[in-house]
C-alpha cells in the first residue's frame, strides 16, 4: 500500500514537471497573444493575455492540451473548466460558449491545439491490442480529462519537431498517433470511439452533424437528415441532443448566425447579404435572432467588434 502511494506521489511529480517544461516550450514558441500556426499539420499553438467575456467558439474534432491558466465551455447546461493539467477533447463538430477566466501577462493561457483525422482515429482503433476501457459517464460531444505522463510525453516530443522541420514528414504523423492512443486510453475517450465506430448510434449521427455542417444554408428537413444517418426522426432527435445539447434545428441556426458574423467581419458584407447567403428568407427574422445570440443588431455588433478587435471565432 505505501509503496502505490509512492508510486503516486512520483507519477504526479513527473506529471508536474511535464506540464513545466510543455509550457515553456509553448511558451518559446508564441511570443505574442493569440494563434500561432505551426509547420505540423492541424497543430495550432495560443497565448493569451486576459481573461475574456464569453463569446461563441467552434470546436471541430480536435484535443487542446492545457498547460497555464484556466477557462470556461459551456455545451448546454453543462460546464467544462479546462485548467494547467486539463485536455479538452471535441470528437465532433459543435458551437459551444467559451471563457478564459484566468490569463495575465505574467502567466499567460497556454495550449497546444491539434485537429484530429478521423481516419487515423479509425486505424488506431482498429488495432487488436488496444484495450477496452470502462466508458465515460459523460455523452456529450466534448469532453475534460486529465493530462497523464504519457500524452505530455508525446505532447512535448511533437512541439520538439518544430526545432527540426526537417524531421516533421517522417515523425510528425507517428507522434500524433501516440497522442490518439493516449487519449483512447482515458475515459474521455470513450466518446471519440464511440463517433469513430462504424454502425454505433454516435457515428450515424455524426454524419448528420457533418451533412448539416456542409449543407447549413439549405431547408432543414428532418426525413432527410434522418436517411443521412440511417436512423428514424425521433432517434437522431435523441441523439443529436445528447452529443450537441441542442435539437438540429438549433445547431443549424446557430451555424448560420456564426457565418453570418464571420462573413460581415472578416469579408464586409452588408447584414441582407449575409442573411441571404446563409440562408434565410427574412432578413428581420434574421436580425431577431441575430440579435438574441449577439445580443445586438448585426451592423451594430460589427462595429463593436471592429473597434474592439475582438476575435470571435476561437477553438482553444
Amino acid at each position: 500500500m505505501a509503496q502505490q502511494a509512492k508510486n503516486a506521489r512520483d507519477l504526479n511529480q513527473e506529471a508536474l514537471e511535464l506540464r513545466k517544461e510543455l509550457a515553456r516550450k509553448i511558451g518559446a514558441h508564441t511570443p505574442s497573444p493569440g494563434a500561432t500556426q505551426t509547420a505540423i499539420p492541424g497543430l495550432t499553438l495560443f497565448r493569451r493575455t486576459e481573461p475574456t467575456a464569453c463569446y461563441l467558439a467552434s470546436y471541430e474534432p480536435s484535443v487542446t492540451v492545457f498547460v497555464q491558466g484556466r477557462k470556461r465551455v459551456r455545451l448546454g447546461g453543462h460546464i467544462y473548466i479546462c485548467d494547467g493539467s486539463s485536455f479538452l477533447l471535441s470528437s465532433i463538430d459543435v458551437p459551444a460558449e467559451s471563457q478564459i477566466i484566468e490569463a495575465s501577462e505574467r502567466v499567460p493561457l497556454l495550449s497546444m491545439f491539434l485537429r484530429l483525422d478521423m481516419p487515423t482515429v479509425r486505424e488506431v482503433l482498429s488495432r487488436e491490442e488496444l484495450p477496452e476501457l470502462a466508458p465515460s459517464v459523460q455523452s456529450r460531444g466534448i469532453a475534460v480529462g486529465e493530462t497523464t505522463v504519457g500524452m505530455l510525453n508525446a505532447c512535448t516530443r511533437l512541439i520538439d519537431l518544430l526545432e527540426t522541420p526537417e524531421d516533421i514528414p517522417f515523425l510528425g504523423h507517428s507522434i500524433q498517433r501516440e497522442i490518439l492512443y493516449r487519449i483512447l486510453r482515458t475515459p474521455q475517450g470513450d466518446r471519440l470511439r464511440a463517433i469513430a465506430t462504424t454502425g454505433e448510434l454516435s457515428h450515424r449521427t455524426a454524419r448528420a452533424i457533418a451533412w448539416l455542417c456542409a449543407n447549413f444554408a439549405k431547408p432543414l428537413h428532418m426525413e432527410e437528415l434522418a436517411d443521412v444517418a440511417r436512423m428514424g426522426v425521433s432517434t437522431l432527435h435523441r441523439q443529436f441532443r445528447d452529443l450537441t445539447a441542442m435539437s438540429p434545428l438549433q445547431y443549424q441556426k446557430q451555424l448560420r448566425l456564426k457565418t453570418a458574423r464571420q462573413r460581415m467581419l472578416m469579408d464586409g458584407l452588408d447584414a441582407t447579404s449575409a442573411a441571404y447567403e446563409v440562408g434565410y428568407e427574412s432578413v428581420s427574422q434574421f436580425s431577431r435572432e441575430y440579435s438574441r445570440m449577439f445580443g445586438q443588431p448585426p451592423m451594430r455588433d460589427i462595429k463593436a467588434l471592429r473597434d474592439s478587435k475582438v476575435v470571435v471565432i476561437d477553438a482553444a
